[in-house]
């Protein structure tokens, strides 16, 4: 077993990763009845994503010795109703440095195969962009 959810009342969820015991909270958001206290559930599958990327590329980096550190993203998570779902994600990694060109193209090659990438679903549109200082 992976975590453990409990609903604790008020359309909002508290979940315990196992292994480390971290917990999180999620909340409904405005625009669907909640309180928008925290991660949406659709919130945490856009952000994941950013996460997922930055974690592959991560550990390419660390076997190129590329040091990685200090780069980021943005995430805006955009709904569609009818059924209300995520209709796109947007991810833009900024890093604080630029490579090579072989190099650029390993990362963000690595970052655009990343577990959670492949996991969405195809009619969700991806929009990816890389920027180097």
């Amino acid at each position: 077993m992976t975590s453990r959810v409990k609903y604790l009342g008020g359309l909002r969820t508290e979940s315990e990763h196992l292994q480390s015991g971290s917990k999180m909270i999620t909340d409904a958001p405005v625009d669907n009845h909640g309180k928008g206290e925290a991660f949406s559930p659709t919130d945490t599958v856009a952000n994941a994503l950013a996460t997922c990327m930055l974690t592959v590329m991560g550990i390419k980096a660390e076997s190129l010795g590329i040091n990685m550190d200090g780069a980021s993203a943005e995430v805006t998570k955009t709904m569609a109703a009818e059924p209300r779902r995520i209709s796109r994600i947007e991810v833009k990694i900024k890093f604080p440095t630029s490579y090579t060109e072989k190099e650029t193209k390993i990362i963000e090659n690595t970052g655009r195969t990343c577990p959670v990438l492949e996991s969405l679903h195809p009619d969700i549109a991806k929009d990816i962009s890389f920027t180097y200082s």
